[in-house]
């Protein structure tokens, strides 16, 4: 704790030397920004953050090549760091950055008091990292098996157990201080989205040779912000960069009148004008409701228990309205599912026995009561593992699944799942049958544990419920050490190839928290990873949906829809499908309350 004390502290002291005769920044410490987040992040190391929680405040601190655009909707890719979009050749194989001279990390101890520019090797060591053995990082499917020659410097690195940076890799190359080349190994028309996530942010490596394993605690970046106070799974603060270049804010609105009132009051503004981001972690739904209504929180993403009372028939509620509160809703570009751990002795496998058993959990859970009940009917059914409003997304699309706890029982039994005479089902050779539901231990959870208590009662399968942090669930889920567990995805990117790849089986170890693997099911997808957003991709993606449905490692959920609500001190919030760090772009009016 000393050690860490002192660096902080020498920390403190490099920031205050390099700061010194800059210009100041056009952030007002005044102005301070109380956000929550609903789960607790796990660190802020690109290489190993693995939710969107940590995540977001990832994209405040550090900085991709690329960026979303703010107001546009379809979203697009907008340049960051760099002059201008890439180039892009060779039928979607090379891609080449300009970056822009004169961008400087956040002043640090690991330069030695001087100022470090960024460069396009920084970007060369971030993308190295992700599939660097030794950090076993579940963000590494974003670029493995991509870029030619990578593979191999990987596999090197598992023979040697060093990976070597140094080593050139013909598709990941500097050219020079600013030009960046990244030549793939097959053509990828969405790899451009990909580099605009917080992932693929730059690294120094003498930030990560200084920190070390405590690397997750001491993100340095070259973004508007720095990480000042990090109390885990409780509070983080951040403070605006004093060295960041800021960057005006300039984003056209499209025909929304909304947008357009919004442009005209941010429209030229050096960002980031709030100086201070005040994040707690919240996992009590009511705990984040009532600390919004006392102005202890500045947005709130609505918790849906409270939809009845904030949004009474989808409105806003009067006495919110009457104190200058509005709302920016969006349906995410999300879903939510619950998996099936494909190597457990119980729920696993692909023996017809074992599919049988999935597939009549999957039918006894009752979606119209989840969105009804415990979503207060802000939500919709899932149909493909693609959502709305995702590039691939197919509305005329039908699940062959359906709730249908009758047929459920007789699939059971007709597989050999008999009732024993206590009244619940055994396995086929006679063995007691009982399933294990991970979950966590907030009021939201518990809700979502009855529900499956119910449906599994009406098909006679006793249900057990193992209660965890979400962390520790998270690094299981990974290692495919559990049973059922439910997790989500939220876009990283606006394309279908974002969410196929969950179940890949490449993937397994990283996105893949069912760890399935199907031949089918991977041939299908090597082939639509060939091709740009088409109806022949489009016929890929159904033919993969069909073979997820007969496997069933997965109970597919909701997409829910997002409920912004902001006090009206906050100028310029809208929120955005897939950009973590929306809230960055917002200037406080210090004058309301």
């Amino acid at each position: 704790m000393k050690a860490v004390a002192a660096r902080g502290f020498a920390r403190a002291l490099a920031v205050l030397a390099l700061c010194i005769g800059m210009h100041a920044s056009a952030a007002d410490m005044a102005k301070v920004l109380h956000i929550a987040l609903p789960k607790a992040e796990t660190g802020f190391d690109p290489a190993q953050a693995s939710e969107i929680y940590s995540g977001a405040v990832i994209a405040a601190i550090m900085e991709p090549l690329l960026n979303f655009d703010y107001l546009a909707r379809p979203v697009r890719v907008v340049p960051l760091t760099v002059e201008a979009l890439p180039t892009v050749e060779d039928e979607g194989k090379r891609y080449t950055f300009k970056l822009r001279k004169g961008i400087y990390f956040a002043a640090d101890p690991a330069f030695k008091g001087k100022r470090r520019e960024l460069t396009a090797a920084d970007y060369v060591y971030a993308i190295e990292r992700l599939v660097d053995p030794k950090n076993r990082s579940p963000n590494a499917f974003y670029v493995e098996g991509k870029i030619a020659g990578l593979a191999a410097l990987v596999a090197k690195a598992k023979q040697t157990g060093k990976f070597d940076y140094g080593a050139p890799v013909a598709g990941l190359r500097a050219l020079d201080r600013y030009t960046l080349r990244i030549t793939l190994a097959h053509s990828d028309y969405t790899f451009a989205q990909v580099l605009a996530l917080p992932a693929l942010s730059a690294v120094a490596r003498e930030v990560v040779d200084y920190y070390g394993s405590d690397i997750a605690a001491h993100p340095v970046g070259t973004g508007p912000f720095m990480l000042r106070k990090w109390i885990p799974a409780s509070k983080i603060t951040l403070v605006a960069n004093p060295g960041f270049r800021g960057d005006t804010w300039a984003f056209t609105p499209g025909d929304d009148p909304v947008d357009k009132v919004l442009a005209a009051r941010m429209r030229g503004k050096k960002m980031p004008q709030v100086g201070e981001i005040d994040i707690s972690v919240m996992e009590e739904a009511q705990a984040r409701w009532l600390a919004f209504q006392r102005g202890e929180l500045d947005i709130l993403n609505l918790p849906s228990d409270f939809a009845p009372i904030a949004l009474p028939d989808g409105k806003l509620a009067k006495n919110l309205a009457d104190r200058g509160v509005y709302l920016s809703r969006i349906l995410l570009p999300a879903i939510n599912y619950t998996a099936f751990n494909m190597r457990d002795a119980v729920v696993g496998g692909s023996s017809k026995e074992k599919i049988a058993l999935r597939r009549a959990i999957v039918m006894a859970y009752d979606t119209d009561a989840e969105i009804k009940v415990l979503r207060q009917d802000q939500a919709a059914p899932l149909q493909m593992v693609i959502p709305p409003g995702v590039a691939g997304y197919d509305s005329a699309y039908r699940s062959g699944i359906r709730h249908d706890p009758a047929g459920a029982n007789e699939l059971l039994d007709r597989l050999g799942y008999r009732k024993g005479p206590d009244g619940w089902r055994r396995l086929p050779d006679g063995k007691p049958l009982t399933l294990t539901l991970s979950s966590q231990t907030d009021a939201t959870a518990r809700d979502f544990d009855a529900l499956w208590k119910k449906a599994m009662d009406s098909i006679g399968i006793r249900l057990v419920v193992d209660k965890g942090r979400f962390n520790d669930q998270i690094k299981a889920a990974i290692a495919c050490r559990y049973q059922m567990w439910s997790y989500g995805w939220i876009a990283d990117y606006p394309d279908g190839d974002n969410f196929m790849q969950l179940l890949y089986g490449g993937n397994i170890g990283q996105s893949n928290v069912a760890c399935y693997s199907s031949p089918t099911y991977d041939a299908l997808y090597a082939r639509s990873r060939q091709l740009p957003d088409s109806p022949d991709r489009s016929k890929l993606y159904e033919q993969m949906t069909r073979q997820f449905e007969i496997d069933s490692p997965w109970r597919l959920g909701v997409a829910t829809y997002q409920n912004s609500l902001v006090q009206r001190r906050v100028i310029g919030y809208k929120a955005h499908p897939v950009m973590l760090a929306d809230w960055r772009y917002v200037d406080i009016d210090t004058k309301a309350r």
